[in-house]
C-alpha cells in the first residue's frame, strides 16, 4: 500500500528511511581524518602530484601525500567525511598513475595544523 506524501507516494515506515537517509547525508558532511596506505607501483610516477591535483580539485581538504621507505605513499586528508570519501574511491580507481595494488585506511576525527594539502 503507498501513502501520497507530498509529490512522492511513500510506503509505510518509508519515512523512517527518508530520516536514516537524512541522518546519512549529515555524516557524510561530517569532518574527519583519512589515513590511507597506497601499495603498488606508487613512487617515481607521479602519485603525490596526482593526489594533491585530486585533493584540491575535491576541495576543502587539507592533508598531504607522503612517499614511504617501504614503497608505499601516505595519504593523510582531513575535511567533509563526504570529500574524504571521494578521494579514497579516487585512489582506488583506475584513474591513478602508476598501478594501485590495494589501499588500506583508517579514519579518525581531524586533528588540525595543515594549512593546504601538501607533497611531502
Amino acid at each position: 500500500m503507498l501513502i501520497a506524501s507530498g509529490l512522492y507516494a511513500m510506503r509505510p515506515g518509508a519515512e523512517v528511511m527518508q530520516k536514516q537517509s537524512a541522518g546519512y547525508r549529515a555524516a557524510m558532511n561530517d569532518t574527519a581524518r583519512l589515513t590511507a596506505w597506497v601499495r603498488g607501483r606508487v613512487q617515481g610516477v607521479g602519485f603525490r602530484w596526482f593526489t594533491r591535483a585530486n585533493a584540491l580539485e575535491i576541495g576543502g581538504l587539507t592533508g598531504f601525500a607522503l612517499n614511504l621507505d617501504d614503497g608505499r605513499v601516505q595519504v593523510v586528508a582531513e575535511g567533509s567525511r563526504e570529500n574524504c570519501h571521494r578521494l579514497l574511491e579516487w585512489l582506488r580507481s583506475d584513474d591513478t598513475p602508476g598501478r594501485v595494488d590495494g589501499v588500506t585506511e583508517i579514519w579518525d576525527t581531524p586533528r588540525g595544523g595543515y594549512p593546504d594539502f601538501a607533497i611531502r
